[in-house]
């Protein structure tokens, strides 16, 4: 009982010292450019956060743009961790693999190529193999979402010099 209370009373009193999470509501450049390949769920939620940044503009090509981010494919995985006495899988390991980098309009290297490795561990049991689809659905997700914010980032701690 303590610890609900506990629970209940911790948001209010992160909220009363002044915590907040970081959030990014701007950009030390004008105009973004982004490169990415059809279908990637990273660079849609990229696009979805930049779109949330009242001093930055869309670009439709990189030289239009101050800064282009390019995104590689993305790489899913998964791999067995544990099998149970009967041979059954009781445990996999979800992978997401993102490569980016970020080039000026002139071509020149803003940051260096980085590749973001993500994990997640997963319980697995044959018996509910619809609530385990969803849930490994769900965990790729919160994955390419901590990507996401990841590049967001490392775009927003961008040091320009002319």
């Amino acid at each position: 009982m303590k610890r609900r209370a506990f629970l209940v009373v911790l948001p209010a009193l992160a909220a009363g010292c002044g915590f907040q999470l970081r959030r990014i509501d701007t950009m030390p450049f004008a105009s973004l450019h982004l490169d990415a390949p059809p279908g990637s769920a990273v660079a849609q939620r990229v696009d979805t956060g930049v779109r949330g940044i009242r001093n930055l503009r869309l670009t439709s090509s990189a030289a239009e743009a101050e800064v282009a981010l390019k995104i590689g494919a993305e790489e899913r995985s998964k791999i067995i961790l544990s099998l149970s006495g009967a041979g059954r899988v009781t445990e996999y390991r979800l992978g997401l693999h993102v490569r980016y980098g970020i080039e000026g309009r002139d071509g020149r290297v803003l940051a260096a190529p980085e590749t973001i490795e993500l994990v997640r561990d997963m319980t697995y049991d044959d018996r509910v193999l619809l609530a385990k689809g969803t849930e490994e659905q769900l965990l790729y997700r919160d994955m390419e979402e901590v990507a996401a914010q990841r590049i967001l980032r490392r775009l927003h701690d961008l040091h320009l010099t002319n």
